[in-house]
This record gives structure tokens, sequence and C-alpha cells, in this order.
């Protein structure tokens, strides 16, 4: 049997369950994390949101950008004990419509008709590589992020169990959207052990390029990630009745 936790970035399942990942493999359990949204675009120029995100990561181009997070998620997913796969949809910010039109300049904002058949392309694609055994988790999409939003729209048409787990860091910032997010939803909380906790902190910070911008600092960031497992008394996940 396999753990996959379904990833939208390069980032969010480190960040979201980092400790849990840590002390299942410990336990030695197969954990795989399946970033989704982390192709290398075939784009020849970017839009002005993508060059600004661009610069906040010190980095110029798509394929430096791509290159270096999956080097970075590959780091962080070493640290876990957990590996990876990485699929070759292409994050919000270079997706275009068919007539070369910039789809998002805000990661806040519902869907467009055009991206209408995405969930189920991404669905496909996840499907042909699960085996029967396989348990899988994916992000509830607090916080909103069309990606996530998107990717949590896939999962759910597997038509498998699901296991939920709240979107780091946004349910620090958008923590009203949890109880919406979860409803109808049993909750179970897993122990996490010091040295996953360790373990937990150490990967985020594995992801260097974009540590800035997800915290306000690493102090801060451990801060957190210590307050969320104490106000839950653990890391918590959620599964439909």
């Amino acid at each position: 049997m396999r753990w996959i936790y379904i990833s939208p970035h390069l980032d969010d399942a480190a960040l979201s369950a980092g400790g849990w990942i840590y002390d299942q493999t410990q336990a030695g359990n197969k954990v795989e994390i399946w970033t989704i949204l982390c192709g290398f675009p075939r784009v020849k120029e970017l839009s002005m949101f993508a060059q600004y995100l661009h610069r906040q990561w010190g980095m110029v181009s798509a394929r430096q950008v791509v290159s270096r997070r999956r080097k970075e998620d590959k780091h962080a997913a070493a640290l876990l004990g957990a590996k990876t796969r990485h699929f070759d949809f292409t994050d919000c910010i270079y997706r275009q419509d068919k007539n070369g039109d910039w789809l998002y300049f805000d990661i806040y904002v519902d869907p467009p008709a055009s991206e209408a058949d995405l969930p189920n392309q991404i669905a496909a694609a996840i499907s042909a590589r699960l085996k029967p055994d396989d348990e899988l988790v994916c992000q509830l999409g607090v916080g909103k992020h069309i990606d996530h939003v998107t990717v949590r729209l896939a999962a759910e048409r597997l038509d498998r169990p699901l296991h939920y787990v709240a979107d780091i860091p946004y349910l620090f910032n958008f923590p009203e959207h949890l109880v919406p997010k979860t409803a109808g939803m049993k909750k179970k909380v897993e122990r996490v052990s010091r040295a996953g906790m360790k373990a937990w902190k150490e990967a985020i910070l594995a992801y260097e390029s974009q540590i800035s911008m997800l915290f306000k600092n690493p102090r801060a960031m451990r801060s957190q990630i210590n307050q969320h497992v104490s106000t839950f008394g653990g890391l918590p996940f959620w599964t439909k009745e």
C-alpha cells in the first residue's frame, strides 16, 4: 500500500502535512508526493503577473523557476523520506486560452469556462498511475487558490476515498474557510512526533525560493506550525462520511 499525497504545487504537501509524512515513512509506510501543476510551460513570453512573481522568487525564466522548484521539492521529500512524482500540467500563472490570452492575473478567482475540462484531464492522468490499494490525500482548498480548488475537483472525480488536509499557510490567513470546506466531514487527528515536527520545518525551509512569500520569516513559520499542531492536538485530516 502507498500513501499518495496529491499536491497542487511544489511545496503544498510538505507544507500541509510534512510532520505526518515523516512519521509515516519512519514507520515503514511507502509515501509518494505527486505534484500536479509543475510542468515546464511552453510559452515564449510571460504575463505581467508571472513576471512579478518571478521577481519575488529571484528568477527570470519559467524553465529556471520550474527546474529550481522541482529540485527543492526533491530535497524536501528526501528530508521526509518520501518519493516524488512530477506531472506536466502547468501552474495557473502560465496558462493561456486557445487564443493565447493569459487566463490568470490573480490566484483567488473562479475557474474560467475555458478550463472546465481541466479537472477531468488531471483526474485521468492521476488515475492512470494509481494502484488499487493506494490511499489518497488531497488539499481542502482553504484559501480558494484556483489551483488548489482545481486539483481538489480532480481528486474528487477519481471516485475513490480521500483523506483531506488543510492547506498551509492559507489556513493561517483564511481560517474562516475551514468550516465550509469541511462541512459534513469527519475529522481525525494524528499525533506528530518530536522528530516529525523537526523534519516538517526543515522540509518547509528546503523551499528556499518560496519561503519569504509563504511566511514572514523562518521563526514565524516555526511558531505557526507549532501553534497549528497545538490547536488541533496533532495534524487534522478529514474524510467524507
